[in-house]
């Protein structure tokens, strides 16, 4: 049996409370932890008719930059391309709107003030 890390406990506990966030404002999950070659979805939402590829940063401080900072354009590259493998591996999702979210957290990861929701984050 695997043995997480503090630092992997911690950032699933940030998922599991960006996940909470948006469901309460509406959303519904498709995925989680989406894997492939391309590289790996935290979440995969639905907003309606819309899909929401999210991208869940923690940062205990932010002695070299903000969690929402550490999602550069190499990060974004990555996280399009595995949206594009979703879509690809789910046809009946293909031909609906996206957006990608970034969901920001600093400090206490259990305190869901600690968090920022960074709508339409980035775009392809």
């Amino acid at each position: 049996m695997l043995r997480l890390t503090s630092r992997q406990k911690t950032g699933n506990q940030a998922e599991r409370m960006a996940e909470q966030i948006m469901r309460q404002a509406g959303l519904s999950c498709l995925a989680r932890n989406h894997r492939c070659r391309q590289g790996e979805l935290d979440l995969v939402m639905r907003d309606g008719d819309t899909v929401v590829f999210v991208e869940v940063r923690y940062r205990q401080q932010s002695r070299w930059g903000s969690a929402a900072e550490s999602v550069g354009r190499s990060k974004q590259q990555r996280v399009i391309r595995a949206a594009e493998h979703f879509l690809l591996t789910h046809p009946r999702l293909a031909n609906r709107p996206c957006r990608f979210d970034v969901i920001a957290a600093e400090g206490n990861p259990a305190d869901p003030s600690s968090y920022t929701w960074i709508r339409e984050a980035f775009t392809c």
